[in-house]
């Protein structure tokens, strides 16, 4: 008799909530999760503490809110920069502010030969020519009735 007692309780424990895949994939997902959010956290901080060792005076920098400007001094114990945004005119920000270092980016050489046309002329070519061409097959001197009949009689002979 105690056997039959152990035997179903056995079943019913396996059917009511013991160890499936789908009781095991939760904590997997959830420990997958943090781990993703703390190697995404060292990454921020990498690059943040990267940018801090090149934020120097004489560093150009963008601030969040767009400014540009060279830093003159940073100190540490407060969190502060003084940027000088144009000759003479400094400003007092927060580290945080400062978003990135900006780099001088090689400047692109342009050949001589390179022509810039002064309009988009060039860029339609074929619709420009036929214009060309229908403004030297029509009179100069046309009044604007003279005009009409020579377009009514140009569109009777295209149909």
């Amino acid at each position: 008799m105690f056997l039959n007692v152990l035997a179903q309780t056995t079943t019913d424990t396996g059917a009511q909530g013991g160890f499936t895949f789908s009781s095991l994939l939760l904590p997997i997902l959830l420990g997958l999760f943090i781990f993703m959010m703390f190697r995404k956290q060292k990454k921020t901080q990498k690059t943040v503490q990267e940018q801090r060792t090149q934020m120097v005076p004489g560093t150009e920098v963008m601030t969040q809110f767009g400014l540009f400007g060279t830093i003159v001094s940073v100190d540490q114990e407060e969190n502060k920069a003084v940027l000088e945004l144009s000759p003479g005119n400094t400003a007092t920000i927060h580290l945080q502010a400062l978003t990135k270092v900006v780099t001088a980016q090689p400047e692109e050489t342009e050949t001589e030969d390179a022509v810039v046309p002064d309009d988009a002329s060039s860029l339609t070519g074929e619709i420009e020519q036929d214009r060309r061409d229908a403004a030297a097959e029509a009179p100069q001197d046309e009044t604007p009735d003279e005009t009409l009949k020579r377009l009514d009689r140009e569109n009777k002979k295209d149909n």
